[in-house]
């Protein structure tokens, strides 16, 4: 099985950034939880703070790979681009979002990806990864 996770603007400062929203852990220390729980699953990580660069990775994979865990960070809430990538897939993709949104500013609540999506997962920080990994089949 393979799966992509791709993370969004901003994510890379996971740990620095705001921590009483995102927690204290760096994606590439909970990347390598995830990959000691999944051993027999092939992860492919990818993050970038542009828009473009996510579109390329989501239309590289996602016809070949299993699942793509998507926390496209801002963009959830502002690119109909990111949501035409997901569109023109085949891949299944998982929308995730460490905070729960819905308690956040006005503009988080709406997103133009999760009705592209197979599903949505927020408010459970870093493990809103894993749910997404297990929704997989895994």
């Amino acid at each position: 099985m393979k799966i992509l996770i791709v993370n969004g603007p901003n994510l890379n400062l996971l740990g620095k950034r705001e921590p009483e929203v995102y927690g204290n852990s760096s994606f590439d220390e909970y990347f390598s939880t995830i990959k000691e729980k999944y051993p027999h699953v092939e992860f492919q990580y990818f993050q970038s703070n542009i828009e473009g660069e996510l579109i390329d990775k989501i239309q590289e994979c996602g016809f070949s790979y299993d699942g793509i865990v998507l926390n496209a960070g801002a963009y959830t809430h502002t690119s109909i681009a990111i949501a035409d990538a997901i569109r023109a897939i085949t891949t299944p993709v998982i929308e995730v979002h460490i905070s729960n949104v819905f308690q956040r500013e006005e503009f988080r609540h709406h997103s133009f990806l999760s009705e592209v999506c197979r599903g949505v997962i927020c408010g459970f920080g870093l493990d809103s990864y894993r749910l997404a990994i297990e929704s997989f089949g895994v």
